[in-house]
């Protein structure tokens, strides 16, 4: 799958018709199997069909952005797809990129996609939860970047598929446990990076202060001009130097692209 096919699904119109159910039966069909092709970036693919949590704009938003410091080591916290680790090793000349997914399924695919990268001899995904993983590494090198698309969903609802509730809600991994175990991993100079809605970002600077992190950078991202904000990229890292803020839109028109974004996510969108 590319990304105009990708556009195209969520997209789609109903018409004015008496089998409004029927449609919105079809469109779900022709929905969850396009989700269930692989995607195509311009260096690498990704296969999805086992993984709750398919590849998202979230995702890539995070690993286009995120600023490097030439970094020799990277962790990401919650692979999913893989998709992120794989932007990294695009990205980068990070000699060590580590990855860790909980969920059996996407574990599984994840090393699949990471082995069949060029990048495949510095990508390794470790099946197990963040605290797990953090016990283990203690005696460990720490990690000059550790980024993370993490769970959101703060509310009570679930909606019944568990593995994409895993993937999907904070009680997952909630905040305080993402940042307590990242400042435990992460190197004196180094930068921990996520993507969380707008509407966390102030109760997530709060508590990552508990723990020594401080913004250095804020991306905050809307859908259209005129759309309020929705996701906030946060760039932290242990040092108190300042903070560049900025606010990225993404379309101009339905499939028409800023300059900005366009410039963001050239390098991986096949059609940009």
């Amino acid at each position: 799958m590319e990304f105009g096919a990708f556009n195209r699904v969520w997209s789609l119109e109903f018409g004015a018709s008496k089998n409004w159910n029927l449609e919105l039966g079809i469109w779900c069909f022709k929905r969850n199997t396009i989700m269930e092709q692989p995607f195509h970036f311009k260096q690498f693919t990704i296969e999805q069909d086992r993984c709750a949590m398919k590849i998202g704009t979230d995702g890539i938003l995070l690993g286009a952005w995120v600023e490097l410091k030439d970094p020799y080591s990277i962790l990401d916290i919650g692979a999913g797809t893989g998709i992120i680790g794989l932007m990294m090793a695009q990205r980068s000349d990070a000699g060590l990129i580590d990855a860790i997914e909980i969920d059996d399924e996407a574990y599984e695919q994840c090393v699949d996609n990471f082995e069949n990268s060029p990048w495949g001899d510095r990508l390794f995904c470790y099946h197990a939860s963040l605290n797990e993983f953090a016990e283990e590494m203690q005696e460990e090198e720490k990690y000059d970047l550790i980024i993370s698309n993490p769970p959101f969903y703060a509310e009570d609802y679930k909606s019944g598929n568990n593995a994409r509730d895993m993937a999907r809600f904070a009680d997952a991994l909630p905040f305080v446990d993402l940042l307590g175990y990242a400042s435990s991993l992460l190197s004196e100079d180094g930068n921990f990076a996520v993507i969380i809605p707008f509407t966390e970002e102030g109760n997530f600077l709060k508590i990552a202060e508990t723990y020594n992190f401080f913004p250095n950078r804020i991306t905050r991202v809307r859908g259209a001009e005129n759309a309020p904000i929705k996701r906030s990229l946060l760039q932290l890292s242990f040092s108190t130097d300042g903070v560049k803020e900025d606010e990225l839109v993404i379309e101009i028109s339905r499939h028409e692209y800023t300059p900005e974004y366009i410039a963001m996510v050239k390098n991986f969108y096949l059609k940009m």
